[in-house]
């Protein structure tokens, strides 16, 4: 089942920087439980060779999101 377009990683993560989150909140970062579950069901079936096409590109941009965040919390865990 994949997640509306609304409720993309890529939206959540827009709507949580357009928050003007603190450095501790950007620490603190996680995704929705959602959005980690639907990512985890993602890897599994990556695992297993059954993603469709549309399934490999929701599961990309969770890899996108993902690297950038940690790249983020990061810079912010140096700034602190």
């Amino acid at each position: 089942m994949a997640i509306p377009a609304a409720d993309t990683a890529f939206n959540e993560l827009i709507r949580f920087l357009a928050s003007s989150p603190s450095t501790e909140e950007v620490v603190a970062y996680k995704p929705p439980d959602r959005l980690q579950t639907r990512m985890s069901e993602l890897l599994d079936k990556n695992r297993r060779d059954q993603l469709t096409a549309e399934e490999s590109i929701e599961l990309d941009e969770f890899i996108r999101m993902n690297r950038f965040m940690s790249r983020l919390q990061a810079e912010a865990k140096h700034h602190m």
